[in-house]
């Protein structure tokens, strides 16, 4: 190795983002020994071929990996190291919704349980099924956190839930067994609802309520569980649904096999073709037919395009055998409606929006 290549501590330091002070402590444990040390003044040089691997140490760091996992990471094959940071992160959330169910606990220990306002007594089932649906247009976006919530609004005989991630949106209207003591709204952190959906999901009748910073989701028999909301404000997805245009052409299709022509074209993006008395989807190249799906078409014959993220999950959502496609244009968003649940309602954006919502 050339002199050239090689690095005293202070400027391999600046150039990692790692301290001296970590960089020795790094040699020591064998993470990271230096490419050379001067055997009389112990000087440590590190070799440019060792900041990649010191970068990404830090990252590591950064995230809470104890140092024998850092070590597993950084000696592993790309898949087995994919593996080893699923693993890691799985136990960081993990440890995460416990924390939180044991902050509840304390809180309510020191008086910081008192009843709040009644939102709506619900099915515990059906809210457990409506959460999971909508949640699926939720986005993990650094820096808006709210893409990654579901909105709630409580009022008179209804309690509507909403999500989006800008290209798509789900909603789904619920008939709680009682209604809200008031008007409400709020966003919820979509991760602790995720965390206690399969409990709400065993129990009889749920009662929500809403408190400072949160929501308590009543459960009879059970412990209680609070859900925090998040203060950002939710974009106006009211506006984009009052603004949807005139439908031109409406198709029911069987939702499995549309599902599964998707399947078969794993591609980023996919057209839609409806006319006839079918849907084919085909990749955008034109290269290939496509799969043709039978449907009950009205209308004008149209093709649109959609990214295959935003469209499968869409489909996913839908309740039954069957659901509707409401089109408006090649360039407008899609409905997708389950043909016998009128309540869940998902949009989806072609290709390419224009106004995200």
């Amino acid at each position: 190795m050339s002199r050239s290549d090689l690095m005293p501590i202070g400027a391999f330091a600046r150039r990692t983002g790692l301290t001296s002070s970590a960089l020795r402590f790094y040699a020591d444990s064998g993470l990271l020994p230096p490419a050379e040390v001067d055997p009389v003044t112990g000087y440590r040089y590190y070799a440019t071929a060792q900041v990649e691997r010191a970068r990404a140490l830090r990252r590591l760091r950064e995230i809470a990996m104890p140092l024998a996992g850092v070590e597993a990471v950084l000696d592993a094959g790309p898949e087995e190291a994919a593996r080893l940071l699923d693993a890691h992160l799985a136990r960081i959330e993990g440890d995460a919704v416990t924390a939180r169910q044991k902050a509840a606990a304390v809180r309510s220990a020191l008086g910081g349980d008192r009843a709040g306002l009644l939102i709506a007594t619900v099915k515990g089932p059906v809210l457990a099924d409506a959460v999971e649906q909508v949640l699926t247009a939720t986005a993990h976006e650094p820096g808006m956190a709210v893409l990654g919530g579901l909105h709630i609004e409580a009022g008179g005989e209804a309690l509507a839930l909403t999500a989006t991630d800008r290209y798509r949106l789900s909603t789904r209207t619920l008939a709680p067994a009682r209604p809200a003591e008031q008007s409400w709204s709020g966003t919820v952190d979509g991760d602790d609802l995720r965390a206690v959906a399969p409990e709400v999901r065993c129990t009889p009748l749920v009662r929500v309520e809403a408190v400072p910073h949160g929501i308590w989701l009543r459960l009879p028999g059970r412990e209680d569980r609070r859900c925090r909301t998040l203060p950002e404000q939710f974009p106006d997805h009211r506006q984009l649904l009052a603004s949807l245009g005139e439908v031109t052409t409406r198709a029911t299709v069987p939702k499995e096999p549309l599902l599964r022509a998707l399947e078969e074209h794993p591609g980023d993006h996919v057209t839609l073709r409806v006319s006839g008395h079918e849907v084919t989807v085909r990749p955008p190249d034109d290269q290939h037919p496509g799969a043709t799906v039978a449907a009950t078409v009205r209308g004008e014959p149209l093709e649109i395009r959609f990214a295959t993220t935003t469209l499968y999950p869409a489909l996913s959502t839908a309740i039954g055998p069957d659901v509707m496609l409401d089109l408006r244009g090649h360039d407008q968003p899609v409905t997708l409606r389950s043909a016998d649940r009128g309540d869940l309602t998902t949009l989806a954006m072609p290709v390419a929006p224009e106004h995200p919502v």
